[in-house]
């Protein structure tokens, strides 16, 4: 009966360690970024050998993934869907876009490295796309509803995560200043 208990506390441990390298990949991508973490310094952040690392994760774009889907695990963008029950278009751009905002907030230091890369490391942007791509189209999807093609290209320069960071960190905005400024370029955005 000592081999059941044993195979499954070895799982836990196996468990453990896949945590543990996948928290320090993110905590490095979140530092130097995603295109300049190395196997090696995931395994030293992690405390483990490489071998050990190449058993959980044969290649990057399989630890990548791992990343992206803890971190939005642990905290997804926000679901865009509630924002349609609100009629005022006003009100509905202000929610949605606070909401969006408060997400940056949290998670600038990690998106502003991962975003940087997708730019120029094709395996980046291509699990950005598939993680951020999906809840993004459907926030352009529900706060665009109504909105001229100006407007729209005001909308996406809001959702922006650079706009973003313009706003609260370069012109120092508090963070519903900048929801009110973006809301008002929208809105002000001609025909």
């Amino acid at each position: 009966m000592a081999r059941p208990y044993t195979l499954k506390r070895r799982a836990e441990q196996q468990a453990q360690t896949r945590l543990r390298i996948v928290e320090a990949a993110v905590d490095l991508h979140g530092s130097v970024g995603p295109a300049q973490t190395t196997f090696s310094m995931v395994a030293e952040r992690a405390g483990v050998q490489r071998h050990t690392l190449y058993a959980h994760f044969p290649d990057e774009r399989s630890l990548l993934l791992a990343c992206s889907g803890l971190t939005m695990e642990r905290d997804p963008l926000p679901d865009a869907a509630p924002w349609a029950t609100i009629a005022d278009r006003r009100e509905r751009l202000r929610t949605g876009l606070a909401t969006l905002y408060e997400w940056y907030g949290r998670n600038a230091a990690l998106a502003a490295c991962v975003l940087r890369d997708a730019e120029h490391h094709a395996l980046t942007r291509e699990v950005t796309e598939l993680r951020l791509g999906p809840p993004m189209a459907a926030c352009r999807a529900v706060l665009g509803a109504g909105l001229t093609p100006t407007q729209q290209a005001m909308l996406a320069l809001a959702l922006s995560f650079f706009t973003w960071r313009t706003l609260t960190r370069d012109s120092e905005l508090a963070p519903e200043a900048a929801v009110d400024a973006m809301v008002a370029a929208i809105e002000g955005a001609p025909s």
